[in-house]
């Protein structure tokens, strides 16, 4: 599981998600969390503003990333 160091939290996860270079835009962010092809903690998430804080788990594209507080 690969980690992602955040600075502030709450941090949404269409933001993280164009952060992180996971998608190439905030277009494509929203278009794959709508789709129902991200997870939050092992359940999909379609909200694109969803609020992660530290120890949150993402999943996309057969990955998983977790969230820590720098």
């Amino acid at each position: 599981m690969k980690k992602i160091e955040i600075s502030q939290e709450p941090i949404e996860l269409n933001k993280l998600m164009k952060f992180e270079s996971l998608v190439s835009s905030g277009g494509e962010a929203n278009s794959a969390i709508v789709g129902g092809l991200v997870k939050v903690n092992g359940a999909t998430e379609t909200r694109k503003r969803k609020k992660l804080m530290t120890g949150d788990v993402v999943e996309f594209m057969q990955e998983s990333y977790e969230i820590v507080l720098v």
